[in-house]
């Protein structure tokens, strides 16, 4: 798998990681995760998103066991939810966190999104958290730019390594001011539910078709074409979700080929992007 470094960091990530929401339920659903999960890291999809919230921990815990003995592979990521956000909070979430997941270190703790606790006071407890070796790295989600500056301007000692926000082929809102000035500050943006939701696009529309089209020319799959054109500019990283193995299969063959400069204009036209500032897009 294709890897590039991490914001500011030294790291080097996987561009096409796995996500973990809704990957709880029923018995079988949960052994189709966690084999989805395995095969993954088998692919190199090493980036592991999960947190707190996905299934009241549960999320966590099918993490753990997919991860097992593998834990030096994985750069793993968790997040505080903002009711749990305050100083000791956030340090009393992470210690279950890390519990659950079985760990003494997460690479990546984020903040899930903005909430009534004082993010300086969030701000405050990831650094205890980094200075007492339960996370190497501090990052945000769902934070408008506004929002991650406040964040940045909240630290002492560390600098934000990201900011996880919604992006997709529908909302690439993120492109007109927050995409540019993380990528200014070095800050990896890291792109959720890059498929959308509620069978967006549909194939029988415009979008849908050119999709298609683009996925016949170039021996690809249409989720593919999606995946290779959201990172297709340096700091960008995406973590679609892992529940089958067939998905996890196709996403990890989404890179190592280049969409041509039509197929590129070709996406442009059908989705295009904002030329104004628009609100942050949020599940």
């Amino acid at each position: 798998m294709v890897k590039r470094k991490f914001g500011w960091t030294n790291v080097e990530v996987p561009i096409i990681g796995q996500g973990t929401w809704m990957i709880e339920g029923s018995q079988a659903r949960e052994q189709r995760a966690v084999a989805a999960l395995r095969l993954g890291l088998d692919l190199g999809l090493t980036h592991i998103d999960t947190a707190e919230m996905y299934g009241n921990g549960r999320a966590e815990e099918l993490t753990a066991e997919a991860i097992g003995a593998r834990r030096s592979e994985v750069f793993l990521v968790s997040k505080v939810l903002p009711s749990n956000a305050s100083y000791d909070g956030t340090l009393r979430a992470c210690e279950r966190s890390l519990n659950r997941l079985g760990t003494d270190t997460l690479d990546l703790y984020l903040l899930h999104w903005s909430g009534r606790h004082p993010i300086r006071e969030t701000m405050r407890a990831m650094e205890t958290l980094v200075q007492r070796g339960c996370i190497r790295f501090i990052g945000v989600s769902n934070l408008d730019l506004d929002e991650l500056k406040e964040a940045q301007r909240a630290l002492r000692h560390e600098r934000l390594a990201c900011n996880q926000v919604l992006y997709h082929l529908g909302d690439r809102g993120i492109e007109y001011r927050l995409l540019p000035y993380c990528a200014e500050q070095q800050i990896a943006v890291v792109a959720y539910s890059p498929f959308g939701h509620s069978g967006f696009p549909s194939p029988a529309g415009r979008g849908g078709r050119v999709l298609a089209g683009i996925a016949r020319n170039q021996g690809r799959t249409a989720r593919q074409v999606v995946l290779n054109f959201l990172v297709r500019r340096p700091g960008v990283f995406t973590i679609p979700k892992a529940s089958r193995k067939e998905h996890v299969l196709e996403n990890s063959q989404s890179l190592e080929w280049e969409l041509s400069g039509e197929d590129l204009n070709a996406i442009d036209e059908a989705f295009p992007a904002p030329d104004h500032e628009v609100p942050l897009g949020m599940l």
